[in-house]
């Protein structure tokens, strides 16, 4: 049973009909060379809106903030004008939207940035990390990262004044609020976890430092469009991109309170996805709980059965199922009708155009 998955809930100004979350997937087809979202991003979002909530891709606040090729923007007149395509596409189905909105610091590459320095918390080289880059004929080409800019509290300043911007850009394309990406490795994760952060300062050091930065960004977004339209995707016990706690339970446990304090309508967790991954602490998944008063999405190697059981534990309030929406539009039916589902082709993931995004079809009944 998969009852709990299709009860309705109240997301800020928004009526979700069902717990079911499209996370965020980088997919790589922005219109180019503006980075622009375009008419087959549309028709891909449109296709999936029996989810509850949709999660944008990644869109990058600033040219400096892309880490790969072919990333939607969210800076520029046109791109705000290519999204407004997708969510018009979307709403026209009866869909809620945010937009994730990311800056990757140090993951990325001048070849990605036109041809400026990364910046990060810290002088801190991601190690054995590599980013994709266009090779020129259309596919992507791996390339390492280089070492980033060290940023100043100039940098640091007008890093959130780009949040900032970027949030007002997001309800102006349509979207009905934003997630902050703060996951996964990218520049707010930069500055949260110790092993990416050796700053001396205000922002580096202890935990409430650490978090320093997290706080002003989610403060100047908030201030700009609101709390219930602000949320925020944290990924604490991943290695993605070099970046590592030493503390997790306690660091991130304190995130969720900061973030209390400001009233995000949502946090969304990202677990680790890797095959024999460990679990979650479910220490951890108290302390969020206790913590924090708003909406809960966690995302991670989910099926019907387990995200039923976490939202019948009173932990998650949302599950996200990600590469199960790549190839299966209508998930959310297949989920409740237990109709099997179909496998993703992993060479069609990033790049290229129509094939592997909008092609795959609905379920029908075999004859």
């Amino acid at each position: 049973m998969t009852d709990l998955l299709f009860q309705p809930l109240q997301l800020g100004k928004f009526s979700l009909k069902n717990r079911i979350v499209m996370p965020p997937m980088t997919r790589s087809r922005a219109t180019q060379p503006g980075n622009e979202a375009n008419d087959i991003m549309a028709k891909y979002y449109a296709q999936r809106t029996g989810a509850g909530l949709i999660i944008s891709e990644g869109t990058q606040i600033s040219a400096l903030g892309q880490g790969y090729a072919w990333t939607p923007g969210i800076y520029s007149a046109e791109q705000i004008a290519g999204w407004k395509k997708v969510t018009n596409a979307v709403h026209a189905k009866g869909g809620v939207m945010f937009a994730q909105l990311w800056h990757v610091g140090r993951v990325s590459h001048p070849d990605n940035t036109g041809g400026v320095q990364p910046i990060s918390s810290s002088t801190l080289k991601a190690e054995n990390v590599k980013v994709f880059v266009d090779d020129g004929v259309g596919a992507p080409g791996g390339v390492d990262v280089v070492e980033p800019r060290q940023m100043t509290k100039t940098d640091i300043n007008n890093v959130i004044e780009e949040y900032r911007q970027a949030a007002l850009n997001a309800l102006e394309a349509g979207f009905d609020g934003i997630e902050l990406h703060a996951a996964n490795g990218y520049l707010i994760n930069q500055f949260i976890d110790s092993n990416a952060n050796n700053r001396t300062d205000e922002y580096g050091g202890s935990i409430e430092n650490r978090l320093r930065f997290l706080g002003e960004v989610v403060a100047a977004m908030v201030d700009a469009i609101g709390a219930d339209r602000v949320g925020v995707r944290l990924a604490p016990f991943t290695s993605l991109n070099g970046t590592v706690d030493e503390t997790p339970v306690e660091t991130y446990s304190a995130a969720a309170a900061l973030l209390n304090t400001h009233n995000v309508v949502y946090i969304h967790i990202a677990e680790v996805d890797w095959d024999d991954a460990p679990e979650t602490p479910l220490i951890f998944k108290k302390n969020v709980r206790a913590a924090y008063q708003g909406t809960l999405i966690y995302a991670g190697r989910y099926d019907a059965e387990k995200g039923e059981q976490a939202i019948k534990s009173g932990l998650a309030d949302m599950i996200g199922f990600g590469r199960p929406f790549v190839s299966n539009p209508d998930l959310p039916n297949r989920i409740k009708n237990g109709y099997p589902l179909a496998a993703h082709d992993p060479e069609s993931l990033f790049g290229g155009a129509e094939k592997g995004l909008t092609d795959y079809p609905e379920y029908s009944q075999p004859e």
